[in-house]
């Protein structure tokens, strides 16, 4: 019994001595791959795929032979299905999708008309031109767009917009036709700027107006869209052409001093409850989802009749008046290039584009989630982009998608953006037929229609969300809502890209570090804050950094967090009996895909200070770009190449192995 005991324990002792020999080889294999792979693509080739990716080529070889003319055509399709995706979904298009795309372009179009014509007063434009935004945008997304059920055209926040920072630069009272010009070049400069977004790919500058900025702002705005709607609600001469909600509760307190009709008031409210009962209806019984869509149109056709056959006109009640006939004028001429508010106009302009794509995409976006495909964010800021050139051109102002008509044309059961093209082609008809006929329509009907459709833009349930998820992210939109609500559109835009900004900053100069253990039965390595399980390895340090680039803006900060880390973890060893004393301080760079000079200058002195204490660096998973970069500044040889593994799990067994530390039981 004795011999076998003893022969069992050397048989024993053999077998560990084979598995850290071949764990030793293959960590040292490991290190030789990781030190010896390719060098990663260069910034030429990095640009030229981003190019080949801009004009949607192969990244293979493009020189195109006479041998070749077959791929050429089929590039040249592939790239005209790209911009005209109608030419894809056009062969399929069958008869029964054609009946549901007519029911639902028709109850769209009997909400638009309504609604445009109350989104150009917002804009502070001639009625007509709310109907001509209907017109030619929708018509030219149904070619370009790529999602099925948004509905293109004008929009309550993109009208305030525009009003509320062009009427600072043009008087709209005393100057109509220059401050018409003037909206027209801005909507040409936003269409240029949504289109050169798509197609440079620059999508994520969207990104800077993140989703709690997009909910304060959308909620401070639908606050004073409704305040503005005072004025056409309760029938005031006189008021303010201010945003901020102090200005607009004292131009209403002083226009109660002034002679003013409540007949304006009743007749609007009476069709608000109008509308917000046959909603309420709607959302009861889905089978009555034309009833809401419909309702906006009843009631201007309900309350033009009652102003017309009682001449309630002639008794205070403010009508629409004249609205011009006929399909769009060009505008090309009245496009302004030159003179000293050109910049004024690129300005307004790219601020408008970055709103109108942000509420575009978020609205297709949403329903092709729920129909269960996909968009492409840039095919949608080309098709977006181009629409408003070319609107621009045709007397449009800034169209984009619109939540509330989108809602209906989903509802309503349509299949393709055909039902864009059957909303078009009615509001011609409008145009042509009808325009004689609303004369007599009571503004007070325009405001309480725009008021009606201001409640889905107040996320009381979303921001509540954002609360309890992320207060900074909290302070973005109450940030932005108030700034919006007590100063402007322009200042609550400032503070949530400010905000936005700052936050990024903040991430990319104080990026956190973590200490990381051991879980128990693995070789997984986690954070010891989050895993309070994970053990740690006595001797070893195991740091991770937690950012995506190392360089000027945070190596001196990550190298001084590392080296409180080495004080503080050297004083805890010290303060405890039979306590192994630290001898590796292992840095695990799996989050770091780039760095910089300063970021390699920051590693030296790092290992330099660790040297003064008697401690030695290893580096585990160094990503491709850095560990080329580690190479050709010799940070590699300063370490040691011995001292650069490929995970975690082998540079602590490595640790083990070399007797530097002691192993766990």
């Amino acid at each position: 019994m004795g011999s076998s005991s003893v022969n069992d324990t050397c048989i024993m002792e053999e077998g560990q001595q084979l598995d850290h020999v071949i764990g030793d080889r293959n960590v040292a294999e490991h290190s030789r791959m990781l030190l010896n792979a390719p060098d990663p693509p260069g910034l030429c080739t990095e640009f030229v795929s981003s190019v080949k990716e801009i004009v949607n080529l192969p990244n293979g070889n493009n020189s195109y032979s006479s041998n070749k003319k077959p791929e050429l055509k089929q590039h040249v399709g592939s790239l005209l299905r790209g911009l005209f995706p109608i030419l894809s979904w056009g062969r399929i298009y069958t008869l029964s999708k054609f009946k549901s795309d007519l029911m639902s372009g028709l109850t769209l179009a009997s909400l638009s008309i309504p609604q445009s014509i109350g989104y150009a007063n917002l804009a502070k434009l001639d009625p007509q031109y709310g109907l001509y935004t209907n017109v030619v945008p929708p018509l030219i997304y149904a070619l370009m767009g790529s999602s099925r059920e948004i509905a293109i055209g004008p929009v309550a926040v993109v009208s305030l917009l525009l009003s509320s920072m062009v009427q600072k630069i043009v008087d709209p009272v005393e100057d109509p036709t220059g401050y018409k010009r003037f909206v027209f070049t801005v909507t040409l400069f936003a269409g240029t700027f949504q289109a050169a977004f798509g197609l440079l790919r620059l999508g994520f500058l969207i990104d800077f107006l993140s989703h709690s900025a997009i909910v304060g702002f959308m909620g401070g705005a639908a606050i004073v869209i409704g305040l503005q709607q005072l004025k056409g609600l309760l029938g005031f001469t006189h008021f303010t052409n201010n945003t901020d909600v102090i200005s607009v509760v004292r131009a209403v307190w002083r226009s109660f001093h002034d002679p003013w009709s409540p007949h304006n008031f009743i007749l609007g409210c009476s069709f608000l409850i109008f509308i917000l009962f046959a909603r309420f209806l709607g959302r009861r019984n889905k089978k009555l989802f034309w009833l809401p869509a419909i309702a906006p149109l009843i009631s201007v056709i309900l309350s033009t009749l009652i102003v017309y056959l009682s001449r309630a006109d002639k008794h205070g009640v403010r009508i629409v008046k004249h609205i011009n006939k006929g399909l769009n004028p060009s505008s090309a001429k009245e496009l302004q290039f030159t003179g000293p508010h050109v910049g004024e106009a690129v300005k307004t302009g790219l601020i408008c584009a970055i709103i109108a794509l942000t509420e575009a995409i978020a609205v297709g976006r949403s329903f092709a989630a729920i129909k269960g495909y996909h968009i492409d964010g840039n095919k949608e800021m080309v098709a977006i982009g181009f629409t408003n050139i070319l609107g621009s051109l045709t007397s449009c102002y800034v169209a984009t998608g619109s939540f509330s008509r989108t809602a209906v044309n989903f509802s309503a059961g349509c299949e393709t953006a055909i039902s864009n093209v059957v909303m078009a082609l009615t509001v011609i008809l409008a145009l042509e037929f009808l325009t004689r006929l609303l004369y007599y329509t009571p503004t007070a009907i325009l405001a309480s229609i725009i008021l009606s459709a201001l409640p889905g833009l107040i996320d009381i349930n979303g921001a509540r969300n954002i609360y309890k998820i992320d207060k900074y992210d909290f302070l973005s939109c109450f940030g932005t809502f108030l700034g919006v609500l007590f100063a402007s559109v322009e200042i609550g835009l400032l503070i949530a890209v400010t905000i936005s900004f700052l936050r990024i900053i903040l991430n990319s100069i104080r990026p956190g570090i973590n200490n990381l253990g051991q879980l128990p039965g693995t070789n997984s390595f986690c954070s010891t804050s989050q895993f309070p399980m994970a053990i740690r390895i006595p001797g070893v340090l195991i740091l991770r950094v937690e950012s995506s680039y190392l360089g000027f803006a945070n190596a001196n900060y990550i190298r001084e967090r590392i080296l409180r880390w080495v004080t503080e973890e050297q004083e805890n060893e010290e303060s405890k009996e039979n306590a192994r004393t630290l001898q590796v301080l292992v840095l695990d760079m799996s989050n770091v895909l780039n760095i910089d000079t300063s970021g390699l200058h920051a590693l030296e002195e790092l290992h330099k200070e660790l040297v003064s204490l008697d401690l030695q660096l290893a580096i585990a998973s160094p990503t491709w770009k850095v560990m080329h970069k580690m190479k050709l500044s010799k940070v590699v040889d300063i370490i040691g190449s011995g001292w650069i593994f490929l995970t975690v799990s082998e540079a602590v067994d490595a640790c083990i192995g070399s007797k530097m530390v002691i192993s766990l039981p």
